[in-house]
């Protein structure tokens, strides 16, 4: 039976103001996600019964980081945004790339910028900080399970 395990996973974010750890033991229980923004198809009907399929070549998405508040990448990523934010010839430069060998999962997401400061809850448990990335370019390679045998 395969099994997987958040420790296997190795992700960073490389960009003007450095690069950055992002699976260290400081990640959330709800840890990190790449979603695409659009479809990849889409269906034209006719006004009989045909339809037309539709390729769409976007391969845009988002990432989503969530660290513990506690986590010393939030002040690293602070202070890369708010280098980044000095100038637009900054914004959207940074890579992302999250990978699980043990898995054989490969994920890169280029042209990256943020989407806003993350949201400061501070309550009974000091929770996370979410940090949302859009990115122009997400490229994915699914192992899917990778089975290594003994001899």
């Amino acid at each position: 039976m395969p099994t997987y395990s958040f420790q296997d996973v190795v992700a960073t974010i490389t960009g003007p103001g450095g690069t950055i750890n992002l699976s260290d033991e400081s990640v959330a229980d709800e840890g990190i996600s790449i979603e695409m923004i659009d479809d990849k198809t889409s269906m034209t009907t006719g006004a009989g019964r045909g339809a037309m399929h539709n390729l769409h070549v976007s391969n845009a998405g988002r990432v989503r980081v969530r660290l513990l508040k506690t986590s010393p990448a939030n002040a690293a990523l602070m202070a890369m945004m708010n280098f980044q934010s000095t100038s637009s010839a900054y914004t959207g430069q940074n890579v992302i790339t999250m990978s699980n060998p043990a898995w054989g999962d490969d994920h890169s997401c280029r042209q990256c910028a943020f989407v806003k400061r993350p949201d400061n809850v501070n309550g009974k448990d000091g929770g996370m900080m979410e940090w949302t990335f859009n990115s122009a370019d997400v490229s994915t390679q699914l192992g899917i399970g990778m089975i290594v045998s003994g001899a």
